[in-house]
């Protein structure tokens, strides 16, 4: 892979954490991280499943973040290698342990850059029954607006 194309990679990518860090803080809907998805792509979550193309990753993105207000992902590390991307990041819960430590799950994405600063295809991975734990130790409750995954998602 040229140096160029990686460097192409590493900036679509900063954008997208930037943008997501605008949507965890409220000010920019879920959906507009579509903007880095290319029409026909998928995205696959460990709850929610399978979801194909634009607009249902448009509504997915917004269906399955409402109600989880002060949650965050931290960015933590990113390996490149051709056009596949390896995002390490944290699925941070709001409020802190008393030693301050944080209510936190490890959580990978792997995507397929296409081009013209998209991607092709994003598949999260991180360990449901921690994040299950999570919610009960931390005390979280959950806001108005959350919605649980469709009982006929595609694996």
């Amino acid at each position: 892979m040229s140096n160029d194309r990686k460097q192409e990679i590493e900036s679509v990518l900063a954008r997208y954490v930037a943008q997501r860090v605008l949507c965890e803080q409220g000010e920019q809907r879920w959906s507009s991280l579509a903007e880095f998805f290319t029409d026909d792509a998928t995205f696959t979550d460990p709850a929610w499943g399978r979801i194909e193309g634009i607009e249902a990753i448009r509504e997915f993105l917004d269906s399955s973040m409402g109600g989880l207000e002060g949650w965050s992902f931290p960015h933590e590390w990113t390996i490149i290698e051709g056009d596949r991307v390896v995002s390490a990041w944290q699925n941070r819960f709001p409020g802190q342990r008393a030693d301050g430590s944080h209510y936190q799950a490890q959580g990978i994405s792997v995507m397929l850059y296409a081009g013209d600063g998209k991607f092709r295809s994003e598949q999260d991975l991180l360990n449901m029954e921690h994040v299950y734990e999570l919610m009960t130790e931390s005390g979280w409750i959950p806001g108005p607006d959350v919605q649980m995954p469709p009982a006929d998602r595609k694996r």
